[in-house]
């Protein structure tokens, strides 16, 4: 297995420019370079975040909710059918037309009763706002740490305000010990929150969350192993920058401030512009690409990690829309009822189906509904449901 990983992960032509091998990355009279198996202690920080997550959203965060007086929509339970439990969920959660009728007919109920079922029933397995508000309290709490850890790391660093610091002496640049526990630290909370997607809210940009958590990772853990410590510290403050906002104004959103959920978005998408779309590309990017090869010819890691930062700047781009059409129905249209302001997730509306149930009409064997709420629910379309997290880092 050791050899194997040498000859093709651990290649020095990956990793390292022209010229230089990993026995000259082994440091000499109390010099220490980045090594790989250092980011091993990542993983038990991960799990430890796991649980720190799990004990702060129960004692904390579920608390704080209660006290700001969040209160849970009443879902009313479906009628126990075991017919249609076993098809929701083995087969699907919306059934077709055709489905429905066929439904009916073996469970000897009105087409309308049976579409009632499964919208009351989808219903039940929606994320409940106190779910939703431990969640961004979590990541609140995280992304200030954060943003405030690397701020202080990377005040007096250089590289901040010059980005050609980049590539001083590189790639013989100690191993700052403040700065490895930062990607500690960072690399084990996006290991965290792969480790939890599946239990998390679930966002209809799932799938780009997922590709910006892998990214991220990837970054992470690349930049480290070859020295590229100075440009990916930076990357990560430039995402903290805007994330904890973000988060903060989820929190005031679901517990019903307005007023300050709307002004904190504009100020999060003030922020998440200049950082993601300004900063990014003209700063860091630019200084990968181009101020890099000033020092060193292309070679595999070159390209590698460019093409990490291009993929989150593309996420960044696709989110910076969603964000700007928000802006736009927020400053002409006015303020949009039901915004999460979140990263990309339902809205509380939008994703609760209405539902009452049939009534008897008086002399008739028929079933009919109240205020037609039996008929599918079609919400308008909310800019607000389509707006980002974060994570993301985004994050």
């Amino acid at each position: 297995m050791d050899a194997f990983l040498n000859q093709w992960l651990w290649r020095q032509e990956f990793w390292l420019p022209p010229g230089v091998t990993w026995e000259d990355m082994e440091g000499t009279d109390g010099v220490i370079y980045p090594k790989s198996r250092d980011l091993l202690l990542s993983v038990p920080c991960a799990l430890f975040f796991t649980a720190v997550r799990f004990l702060f959203e129960r004692f904390v965060a579920l608390p704080l909710s209660r006290h700001l007086g969040i209160r849970e929509k009443y879902r009313r339970q479906p009628s126990a059918n075991p017919l249609l439990e076993a098809f929701y969920a083995n087969e699907k959660k919306q059934p077709l037309e055709a489905e429905v009728r066929y439904l009916s007919a073996q469970c000897n109920m009105q087409i309308r009763q049976v579409e009632s079922w499964f919208r009351c029933r989808r219903n039940q397995d929606r994320p409940s706002i106190s779910k939703k508000f431990c969640e961004a309290s979590w990541r609140f709490v995280f992304y200030v740490i954060s943003f405030l850890t690397g701020l202080v790391l990377l005040n007096d660093k250089p590289w901040l305000w010059d980005q050609r610091e980049f590539w001083t002496d590189y790639p013989y640049q100690p191993l700052i010990s403040s700065l490895y526990w930062y990607y500690i630290m960072e690399l084990g909370f996006y290991s965290s929150l792969l480790l939890t997607i599946s239990f998390d809210v679930k966002r209809k940009d799932l799938k780009e969350q997922i590709v910006h958590h892998l990214a991220t990772i990837f970054l992470i853990i690349f930049s480290y192993c070859a020295n590229y410590i100075r440009a990916g510290s930076l990357v990560m403050l430039l995402h903290d920058t805007a994330d904890y906002i973000l988060e903060l104004a989820k929190m005031f959103n679901y517990s019903k401030w307005k007023r300050v959920c709307d002004v904190l978005f504009i100020i999060f998408a003030v922020v998440f512009i200049v950082t993601r779309l300004v900063l990014l590309p003209t700063r860091v990017i630019y200084s990968t690409y181009y101020f890099s090869m000033e020092i060193f010819q292309p070679f595999f890691g070159y390209y590698f990690f460019n093409v990490l930062l291009m993929v989150l700047q593309i996420l960044h781009v696709f989110w910076a829309y969603l964000i700007l059409r928000m802006v736009y129905r927020f400053t002409f249209v006015g303020t949009v009822e039901n915004d999460v302001r979140s990263d990309i997730e339902e809205s509380e509306d939008s994703g609760q189906e209405n539902f009452r149930p049939p009534e008897r009409e008086k002399g008739s064997n028929h079933w009919r509904s109240r205020n037609n709420n039996c008929v599918p629910h079609k919400p308008a379309e909310n800019g607000a449901s389509q707006v980002i997290n974060g994570h993301s880092k985004t994050s």
